[in-house]
Order: structure tokens, then sequence, then C-alpha cells
């Protein structure tokens, strides 16, 4: 149970559920100082799936605190925007498309929520997928998850403005039922050059089977919680991977056990592998950033991410 009192100075909340293990609250105070901010971190912890009057419980004390001036959230992107939606002022496209909240903002008298994920996940993918890599090539994209983080970067890789630059088709797999259906909601309608595919695979051999048909040249990432927040890999050490491929472990600790069977076929397939470190990195300062009405730079970004690790 969470006890809220009023900061006495600037608190910056961290809503997930078990705040205290994360090492963010170790680096925030090394950020801050970095960044000139004269703010605390604060946690709040809530069960998975918590009850709607928690999630209102935390966001009404977050918005009626004047030295409250913002929060970023995991977790419970989703069911904290649901249960809460209405004690918004103003909604980005973002969070109003996937219908989640990452960021928890002020300007004025003005409470915001906004969706960060597409914008972190285009700042990761852009430093790592080259430039006319989809134009040129002609692969595809596999995301094996269906939550918000894969919502989110199909949002980027399928924007309009990529022109001829996008990749073919998109495939979303996923364990679940319920959760491609909802991923299928929310993209309906994106950039008609690319083809959306939604595949239900609750065994790792399915996404075997799907990695083995792509082409060359394509993108595989793993947007389950798989290696970090739960033991395994959605794939099998059996796993064929396409030549000249991208594969991306969102996750930065954990087992990874994902990356690790990439990487045993990295130099026969010549496979770029990236992990989740900069997403991660991207994620926080984008919230930050919000939070605070600041600008952080690439520069800035780099020493953020040196102090981090």
């Amino acid at each position: 149970m969470n006890t809220y009192i009023n900061a006495i100075k600037p608190a910056f909340y961290f809503i997930g559920v078990t705040t205290g293990g994360s090492s963010i609250m170790g680096v925030f105070p090394k950020w801050a100082t970095a960044l000139g901010i004269d703010a605390e971190i604060r946690g709040i912890d809530l069960p998975i799936h918590a009850p709607d009057e928690l999630y209102r419980e935390a966001v009404s004390f977050i918005k009626g605190d004047p030295l409250s001036p913002g929060a970023l959230v995991t977790t419970h992107k989703l069911d904290l925007f649901r249960s809460c939606r209405d004690m918004f002022d103003y909604v980005d496209r973002y969070a109003e498309r996937l219908c989640e909240v990452s960021s928890l903002s002020k300007r004025g008298a003005e409470f915001r929520a906004h969706a960060k994920d597409p914008i972190s996940s285009g700042l990761s993918l852009s430093e790592f997928v080259p430039g006319r890599f989809w134009a040129d090539h002609g692969g595809e994209v596999l995301i094996i998850g269906a939550g918000g983080s894969a919502l989110a970067m199909s949002l980027y890789l399928a924007r309009e403005e990529s022109g001829d630059d996008a990749p073919r088709r998109i495939t979303i797999a996923n364990r679940s039922l319920p959760r491609l259906e909802s991923a299928k909601t929310a993209l309906r309608g994106l950039n008609r050059r690319v083809e959306f595919r939604y595949i239900h695979g609750p065994d790792p051999a399915d996404n075997d089977r799907l990695i083995a048909e792509l082409p060359p040249y394509s993108l595989i990432v793993n947007a389950t919680g798989l290696g970090k927040d739960a033991p395994g890999s959605p794939t099998t050490d059996g796993v064929r991977y396409p030549e000249d491929s991208l594969v991306w472990e969102i996750n930065y600790r954990g087992e990874l056990i994902f990356m690790q069977q990439a990487l045993a076929q990295a130099e026969a397939k010549r496979l770029y592998i990236e992990d989740g470190w900069r997403y991660f990195i991207h994620g926080w300062t984008q919230v930050i950033s919000e939070v605070f009405d600041i600008n952080i730079d690439a520069a800035l970004i780099s020493k953020l991410s040196t102090i981090a690790r």
C-alpha cells in the first residue's frame, strides 16, 4: 500500500511494480545533476492489473501535488490509461491511438498524458537500421510479442513519411489471441504500402518457423518479456535466421537467451544484433524531457548513457 505525502522538493515519480529494485533509482540523481534538475525520484509500486481505484489514487495525487511535475509509467501503461482517461486535460495522438500512457506531465494548469514509446523505439531503430535499408533490400519485419512496445515500433516502421523506405510486410506474432486482436484494432488503417499480418504462435517453435520463412535483410524483434521478466526465449536453439538480417533484443538485462541464440549465428549469417540498452535510455530521457520541459540533445544522451552504465 502506498502512502502519498506531498513533496517538499520537486519529485519525479516512477510508477511500476517493484521500483525499489530498479537501477534507475540510483541513476536518476546522477542524471538530475548532469541535467541541472533539482528533483528527487520516488517509486510508486502497484500490482499488475491493479484495481482502478489504486491507479486513480496515484494519478490524483500527482495531479494535485504542486511539487510533483510528473511521472514515468511502466508495466501499467494500458491499465492506468483506461482507468484514468478522464483525468487528463491533454492526451497526445500516440496515447489516443495505443490507449496507453508512459508519461504524465504538467504545463501550467494542464495535466498531460503522452505515449512516448513510438518516439523512443524510433530513435533506437534509427541508430542501427541503415538508411534505405527497406527500399534497397525488400526485407520484412517480424515482431514477437503484441504488447505496447510492439505496437509502438510498428507505428514508427509504418509511418507514411517513410515513403518507399518502409518494410513491405510487418508480422506480429503472439502466444495469446486477445493481444493479437487488440494489436489489429490499434494498427488498423496505417500505411497502405505496408502489409500487416497477425499470427498466433503459442509455442517457440512457431516463431522458429516464421523466422525461417523471412527473406534476407529482415528485422526480427523480441518484444516479449522472455529473458528478462520471465525465464526463457520466444525461439528455440534450433532457430535459423535469414542472412544479412537485423536482430533486436529490446531487453538489456536478464538471461537474454533470445540474444544468445542469435549471437551463435551472427558470423555465419552476417547478422547485426542489438540489445535494449539504447531503448532504455531513450525511453527514460524522452519522459524526463517532457516532464521537466527541457531539451536533451544527442550529446547529452551519450553523456547520460555513460553515467547510467
